[in-house]
């Protein structure tokens, strides 16, 4: 669990946070949402360390990183996974290596053993065999597996990712989201993704933050989001008439299955 507590911070007279306070469940896709500018991507740097917050903690079961120690935050930082935007695989490297580069960087764990971690979590993310291809020559959908793989090699506690389906097509998004889902249920991870994807939040989303000017605006699951009566958030998820209109229906269909008795 990673909490969120009374979190500032601005730069300079600009406040990009202003008071957040969020709870992110163990087992769960803990999803943050919100437009460009409404602070979410600082957030996600506060809670993994790279921006230190103005006031605030971000308690990670049960340990502020920032009154940890050094040796602390070391360790803590080894618990962590990071799926990257872009995937950010190293270009001259292969598969195989850029899997193993995070045991290169904090085991000491001899090369047979490197290797079997790494096939481990390629088969787990059904890219077996695909150690020696380079990234240029696999698809985007398969540099996010690998990304994926990557970010669980050391069996985080944690796993963040970063826009995880951004550039993907409509059916690979669905496969990562999935990939996701069940490496947070298999591995009991806490995992937190920001993200833009409509989709993801409907297929992934046990716990939804909205972020809106630094603020959390509304916070809920997958289920809850579309009858929520948040001005703000109905803004922000149903920006077309299509979609609008698409909420509207399912709405009609729900009540008439309330109404309508069950088969006998």
């Amino acid at each position: 669990m990673i909490e969120v507590k009374n979190l500032k911070k601005s730069f300079g007279d600009k406040t990009i946070l202003n008071d957040v306070n969020l709870v992110m469940e163990t087992g769960k896709s803990n999803l943050i949402i919100g437009s460009s500018g409404s602070g979410k991507t600082v957030l996600l740097k506060c809670i993994i360390g790279l921006f230190t917050p103005d006031e605030g903690k971000v308690v990670y079961d049960g340990m502020s990183m920032i009154d940890a120690s050094k040796d602390e935050k070391k360790e803590l930082r080894q618990q962590i996974g990071m799926l990257f935007q872009g995937s950010a695989l190293f270009d001259s490297m292969t598969v195989e290596k850029n899997i193993r580069f995070p045991l290169d960087m904090f085991t000491t764990l001899t090369s047979g053993e490197k290797l079997k971690k790494v096939n481990e979590v390629l088969a787990r993310v059904n890219m077996e065999g695909a150690n020696k291809k380079l990234p240029s020559e696999i698809s985007g959908g398969m540099k996010k597996r690998v990304g994926i793989a990557r970010a669980i090699v050391l069996n985080p506690k944690y796993l963040f990712c970063d826009e995880p389906n951004s550039g993907l097509d409509p059916q690979t998004s669905l496969v990562i989201d999935r990939l996701i889902r069940d490496i947070t249920l298999e591995y009991k991870i806490t995992t937190v993704v920001v993200t833009h994807d409509m989709n993801s939040v409907m297929e992934i989303g046990d716990h939804i933050f909205y972020m809106y000017q630094g603020r959390k605006q509304w916070e809920g699951s997958n289920k809850e989001i579309i009858r929520s009566n948040d001005e703000k958030l109905n803004e922000f998820i149903f920006a077309s008439d299509f979609l609008q209109d698409a909420k509207q229906m399912r709405m009609m269909h729900e009540e008439q299955d309330k109404k309508e008795p069950a088969n006998v």
